[in-house]
């Protein structure tokens, strides 16, 4: 069993058995599936972003919605059936996860839907001294010239999946369909406290596009994070920003000082829903860490 089927089998696991009497820790969960606690940990928390006693928390919030809204149960009794120990820290933790307390949404009647078990962001994990993390590699990305569409996205108003999804088809639409070149995604000049940032989607060679979008821009030599993902980044943008937190964190490096976030590279831009690679800017650090 690989360590994405240990996940999803304990995530089915804990689902299960978020009811019962006996709370859910982790030397249950882990010795259901005969792992060090220690190391079912690091785990857990490298592939889901969390640690597993949050994950669990959020599952059995996540459990009281039904219970609140389809059943006669008392709040109090709510608290008791998921382990809460008692009604105030209870509704502490519900207002936390959802900004309202289990009796308002009893007497308001407002609909808050129950969340299936989350999917698996599946990406290759690496022991780096001692902690398990995201596989990424520390490499000198060389200087090019992209050629593509160019555009902004507000997070705040825009429905940005859509609209970096429609700009990608554009450019698709304007090369040779048998065109194998990488494809390009760049994020840049994001401001603090900002939801707004700009996307270039291009490739290397000249495409000649009538169109106000299109740009040339040039990245210079950047020192990056290398990490590799598969599926699309749209999905996987909140365990990116773990990855690279821990990152960061356990491998003692620096975001680099440089106004591009991140750059998506697909190998063949006919295949942009594929395996991808993620560069992020980070200081050269005067002795670079062994990797």
């Amino acid at each position: 069993m690989d360590h994405y089927e240990v996940i999803e089998d304990a995530m089915i696991y804990i689902e299960k058995n978020i009811q019962q009497q006996q709370p859910l820790t982790l030397e249950s969960v882990s010795d259901t599936f005969n792992m060090s606690k220690y190391y079912f940990h690091r785990l857990f928390s490298a592939i889901m972003g969390c640690s597993l006693n949050n994950y669990i928390l959020s599952r059995r919030l996540n459990e009281s919605l039904k219970l609140i809204q389809h059943d006669n149960l008392s709040l109090t009794d709510i608290a008791y059936q998921l382990n809460f120990g008692t009604q105030a820290s209870f509704t502490r933790a519900f207002k936390q996860q959802y900004g309202i307390t289990p009796s308002t949404l009893r007497k308001t009647n407002k609909s808050l839907a129950p969340s299936p078990i989350p999917s698996l962001v599946k990406r290759p994990i690496k022991n780096f001294n001692g902690d398990i993390v995201t596989d990424f590699t520390l490499t000198e990305l060389q200087p090019i010239i992209v050629n593509g569409i160019a555009f902004e996205v507000d997070l705040a108003i825009d429905d940005y999946k859509s609209k970096i999804r429609s700009y990608s088809k554009m450019l698709l639409a304007n090369i040779d369909e048998t065109a194998n070149d990488s494809c390009y995604v760049i994020y840049s000049d994001c401001q603090a406290n900002s939801t707004r940032f700009k996307v270039l989607v291009g490739i290397t060679r000249e495409v000649q596009i009538d169109n106000p979008y299109f740009f040339t821009v040039e990245i210079p030599q950047l020192f990056c994070a290398k990490f590799r993902y598969f599926g699309d980044l749209l999905d996987i943008s909140d365990v990116l920003k773990t990855d690279h937190a821990r990152f960061l964190k356990i491998s003692k490096q620096e975001t680099g000082n440089s106004h591009i976030e991140l750059i998506q590279v697909f190998d063949n831009i006919q295949k942009i829903d594929s395996t991808f690679h993620i560069y992020t800017p980070i200081k050269k650090l005067p002795v670079d860490i062994d990797v």
